[in-house]
Parts: structure tokens; sequence; C-alpha cells
């Protein structure tokens, strides 16, 4: 699909549900714990057996994964509507240019798309990631997870079509 920085980009397959959800898992315990007590991340976490809403956001949303030296170090999806839901980056390769990559594409696909916006509910921990790349804070705004409502923030950026 895409090469940046040895960076490779590709859609994602139901067989990389295992890895997928594992590194979903590991970002949350190691990084998101910065911001989240244990009992959110822990709850927040938990959404990693839930295998059928994985592959139904595999199916149905433009969803790629990031691969460096062939390891799969992150992801990121994008609805129809302009909604950025997930955007993940390995425990251990955070700050290499992965997330940037993924934004990138999930930006290219909106104007593709002809969304007039992206938005997304970002945590704590992606907030200044995302305001790095012009996405505005609308509201913070509770978010329920399984059992824990987590503070997030909704956030939006305009699509400047001008760049099609």
């Amino acid at each position: 699909m895409v090469e940046l920085n040895e960076i490779k980009l590709r859609l994602a397959q139901q067989s990389d549900l295992e890895v997928i959800t594992q590194l979903f898992f590991e970002t949350i315990q190691h990084v998101n714990i910065r911001d989240y007590s244990r009992e959110e991340v822990d709850d927040w976490s938990s959404w990693k057996s839930d295998v059928d809403q994985w592959l139904e956001r595999i199916q149905e949303q433009y969803f790629i994964v990031a691969e460096k030296k062939n390891k799969m170090v992150g992801f990121g999806s994008l609805n129809k509507d302009g909604y950025l839901d997930l955007l993940f980056v390995d425990k251990d390769t955070q700050g290499q240019g992965v997330a940037n990559a993924l934004i990138s594409e999930l930006e290219r696909k909106a104007i593709e798309q002809q969304n007039d916006f992206i938005y997304s509910d970002v945590s704590l921990t992606a907030r200044g990631f995302f305001e790095h790349r012009g996405f505005i804070v609308e509201k913070q705004q509770l978010k329920q997870s399984k059992t824990k409502a987590l503070i997030n923030f909704r956030m939006t950026k305009k699509i400047p079509f001008a760049s099609l």
C-alpha cells in the first residue's frame, strides 16, 4: 500500500486480529497508564476480548496497520462518516513516526471519501498528538468503557479539499 520511513501501511485483514488486539491491550496497559488509573486501563483494555466487534471494524471501516521490519507497530481506522475510531501505536515504537504515518493516510482517505472533517474521541494520552496534527478540542467528555467512564476529548479537524 504505502511505505514511509521504513513504515509500511496496508489494509488490516482478519488474520491480523490477534496481533491487533494484543497491541491494543499492551499500549493501554503500558502507555495510557500514565494518564489513567489501573482500574480504568484494565477496564478499557478488556475490550481486547470482544472479537466480534474487532472483526466488524476490520470489515466495515477503512482499517489499516503499520509495519516496521515485518512487525506490526500500529493501526488506525476511519468510518465512512469521517469518525477516526482507532489509532494505536505499539508501546515500544512510540515517537518513531508511526502515528503520523497512520493519521496522514487516514486523512488522505477522508479526503477521498469527501468528508468535511475528521472527528474522534481522543484519550488524555493522545490529546497533544492530535492537537499537533491540527485537531481542535470541541469538548471534554466522559466516555463509557465497560464499567468505567473515562475522560476523553471530542476533537475535530476540517478537511481541506483544496489539496485534492
